[in-house]
């Protein structure tokens, strides 16, 4: 039973008691909860069942990461609060960063066991703050823009995509300090990402991983038509796929990697491509008057691995692994070069094989740990950014001339009546 939602609530109701709800929404198949005139227009006559029920969604999945983003902002509400009343005691080692919300949880009961026996073992207090996905990035961007000291950052940092680490106004200006330092010791990753297709070991030793986040497709074979389904990203570029694709543009990590990478396989032009392909698509209120007005429905959805888990038995969606690679969002770990004895046992929790099959198994986030089975066959293979592009671009200024691009393009699509 769930502790805070009723799926028979109306989104806005939901999102009236729960404002922490309204970037699930957004982010997960309903763009327009974003905007408030949107969300008071028809989230007050849609009920969460008849939502899910209209997008195809798992409504079991779908309750638990709307749970798990209130659960998660309680919990900060209280740690807040707490420090107010008995002060904060100086830690020696700090985490900070986001994990993935399907696995947030699990990860965090992990590390709290792993923490309670290294704190004893090791004497050193451990703080961590380890926030859902979903919360975003702009506080850890906050506190960086505000420090200039190595020593005042935290001590371990974790977080998917290239928006926070490879900004040279942000991690950047540390990395080139070398306060980072590769403390994983890997010498072989898992095999799934130590072939002669893809090599994710930093050849600089700043950046780790621990995992990575795959973008695969979900085709409606209903919406088809007599197009035969894509099998590649070369083949979701083609202009039969113009205006009939969704697109995770509110998943900025996995968003940029995708711009990013089909920007380094297949040049600028690829980029507009995408643009062209995105499908606008239509409201929630208008799904419920679709026997008025014909539905636009997207004939492919681009979305991470994990949410292929989603879709209800009998659905006429098919997850297609691209044949070309499913481009992967990174995540990655810093660690504290001045602190590597004290951060190294840390460092190897994060990359052992239990946390690697909480990431893997519970998440389908395959792991990069040799001791873990990522459940994936040999024809599941990935698309990388590659070290030798990240190292020769300036990173986040690629990132706004990609999206630049990819928005450029989406305006040539014809606006709906």
């Amino acid at each position: 039973m769930s502790q805070y939602i009723d799926i028979k609530d109306t989104l806005l109701a939901i999102t009236e008691k729960y404002p922490e709800t309204i970037q699930i929404f957004s982010e997960n198949g309903f763009p327009q909860m974003s905007d408030r005139a949107k969300r008071e227009e028809f989230g007050k006559a849609l009920s969460l069942e008849m939502a899910l029920t209209l997008k195809q969604l798992n409504k079991d999945s779908f309750v638990n990461m709307l749970e798990e983003a209130i659960a998660q902002s309680r919990a900060n509400e209280d740690a807040a609060l707490n420090e107010e009343e008995t002060g904060k005691t100086k830690a020696d080692l700090t985490i900070s960063g986001l994990l993935p919300c399907p696995v947030r949880m699990p990860l965090n009961e992990s590390l709290d066991r792993f923490i309670a026996d290294y704190q004893q073992s090791s004497g050193l207090k451990i703080d961590y703050d380890l926030k859902a996905a979903s919360m975003g990035l702009d506080w850890l961007k906050e506190d960086l823009q505000k420090s200039d000291d190595p020593e005042k950052l935290d001590d371990l940092f974790i977080s998917a995509g290239f928006d926070l680490f490879f900004d040279e106004n942000l991690m950047g200006r540390f990395k080139e300090k070398d306060v980072f330092k590769d403390l994983s010791g890997l010498e072989k990753l898992n095999k799934d990402f130590d072939n002669e297709t893809i090599d994710l070991k930093d050849p600089k030793a700043h950046y780790s991983m621990i995992a990575t986040v795959p973008a695969v497709f979900l085709v409606n074979q209903r919406e088809l038509g007599d197009r035969e389904a894509p099998k590649s990203w070369a083949d979701l570029l083609k202009p039969e796929f113009e205006n009939s694709v969704s697109l995770p543009i509110g998943d900025f990590d996995l968003f940029n990697a995708i711009l990013l990478t089909l920007y380094r396989q297949y040049g600028e032009e690829a980029v507009q491509k995408l643009g062209r392909t995105l499908l606008r698509s239509m409201h929630p209120s208008e799904m419920v008057r679709s026997n008025v007005k014909k539905m636009q429905r997207p004939a492919v959805t681009i979305m991470p691995y994990f949410f292929t888990k989603t879709v209800k038995e009998g659905s006429p969606m098919q997850a297609v692994w691209p044949q070309d690679g499913a481009i992967i969002s990174p995540i990655f770990m810093l660690t504290k070069a001045s602190k590597a004895d004290k951060l190294k046992p840390v460092a190897d929790f994060f990359l052992s094989q239990e946390v690697g099959e909480i990431l893997s198994h519970n998440g389908r986030f395959p792991s990069v740990s040799p001791k873990v089975d990522n459940q994936l066959n040999p024809d599941q293979k990935f698309m990388w950014l590659g070290w030798d592009f990240i190292y020769q671009n300036d990173i986040a200024k690629l990132i706004t001339y990609c999206e630049e691009l990819f928005h450029n393009s989406v305006n040539l699509n014809p606006v709906e009546s």
